[in-house]
C-alpha cells in the first residue's frame, strides 16, 4: 500500500516550495524573538495514538456526551461511570510515547528558543519528551487529589493500580475518592496556572499555536491577547482556526512533520 508523503498530507494548496519558504520564515521569526510561547492542543498528540475530542468520526465527543461522562457533577454522583470512561483513555495516555513534535519542542526549549509551553493536553507527553517550563491549563493525569482532605498523590502510586485492577482509588489518609487532577466540565481552570498562561501570552514576542483548533474557551483567546500586545503569531494545524487571517504564518499539516522541520532549520548551523 502506498503511503502519503508529507507534502501529500498538507491540506493547503501550497506548493512544496512555498512550504519550505514558510518553514524558513517561521524559523527566522523564532530566531528574532526574545520570548517565544508555544500553545499546544490535542492535534500534537494524535500522532502518538491518542484520540482528540472533537474530530468527526474519531473524536471522543462523537462517541460520548461529555456532560454524561466527564463533568464534575457526574464524578460526584456516579464516580464509577466517570472512572469507567477514564480507564481506557488514561491507560492509553500513560503508555503513549512522545512523537517528533514533542521531542522537537523539548529540544528547542533546551537550546533557548522556547520560553514557555502552554498545553491544553493532560497526557504528560511534553514532560516525557523533556520540556521543563510547562503550564497545563486543563490539568494533568500526573497527580490525583482527595476530594475530602485535599492530599495530593502521584498517579504512579494510585491511578496506575486502578488501571490494572479497576478498583477506584481511595485516599489512604481519610478513605475518600481520589480525583485525577484533570479539569472536568463544570470546573474552573486552575487559577494560578491560568494567570501565568495569560501573562505569558501578553508578554511574549511570538506565539506558536501547534495542534489546536482553538475552539475551547478561554484558552482560545490566548493568541488574540498575544497579538493585541504586538506579538507575532504562527499557526500549525491540520484544519483552519478562527484566527488564521491574523497570523503571520499559517502551516497546514501534521505538527509531527512540520515542527521537526522548523527545528532542523533553526539548528542547522549547529550540525
Amino acid at each position: 500500500m502506498q503511503t502519503k508523503s508529507f507534502q501529500d498530507n498538507l491540506r493547503s494548496p501550497d506548493t512544496l516550495s512555498s512550504i519550505r519558504t514558510k518553514i524558513t520564515n517561521a524559523a527566522n521569526l523564532i530566531r528574532q524573538s526574545k520570548k517565544t510561547v508555544v500553545l499546544t492542543g490535542a492535534g500534537i498528540s494524535t500522532p502518538s495514538g491518542i484520540p482528540d475530542f472533537r474530530s468527526a468520526g474519531s473524536g471522543l465527543w462523537t462517541k460520548y456526551l461529555p456532560m454524561e461522562v466527564a463533568s464534575l457533577n457526574i464524578f460526584r454522583r456516579n464516580p464509577k461511570k466517570f472512572f469507567a470512561w477514564l480507564r481506557p483513555l488514561a491507560s492509553h495516555m500513560l503508555t503513549a510515547n512522545p512523537n517528533p513534535a514533542h521531542l522537537a519542542i523539548a529540544l528547542l526549549e533546551k537550546e533557548g528558543f522556547i520560553h514557555t509551553l502552554i498545553t491544553q493536553n493532560i497526557d504528560i507527553l511534553h514532560q516525557k519528551a523533556g520540556t521543563k517550563n510547562i503550564l497545563e491549563v486543563h490539568g494533568t493525569l500526573n497527580t490525583l487529589t482527595c476530594t475530602a482532605c485535599y492530599q495530593q498523590y502521584s498517579s504512579a502510586d494510585f491511578l496506575a493500580p486502578y488501571l490494572e485492577s479497576g478498583q477506584i482509588p481511595l485516599c489512604p489518609n481519610c478513605g475518600h475518592i481520589l480525583k485525577p487532577d484533570i479539569i472536568l466540565f463544570e470546573e474552573q481552570l486552575p487559577i494560578q496556572t491560568w494567570l501565568k498562561a495569560k501573562d505569558a501570552a501578553e508578554t511574549c514576542d511570538l506565539m506558536i499555536v501547534a495542534g489546536s483548533s482553538l475552539t475551547v474557551a478561554p484558552t482560545a483567546s490566548l493568541p488574540v491577547w498575544a497579538i493585541e500586545h504586538h506579538a507575532k503569531l504562527i499557526i500549525i494545524n491540520r484544519t483552519n482556526t478562527y484566527i488564521d487571517v491574523r497570523a503571520d504564518i499559517v502551516l497546514t499539516g501534521d505538527v509531527a512533520d512540520i515542527i521537526p522541520l522548523i527545528s532542523k532549520e533553526l539548528l542547522k548551523d549547529n550540525e
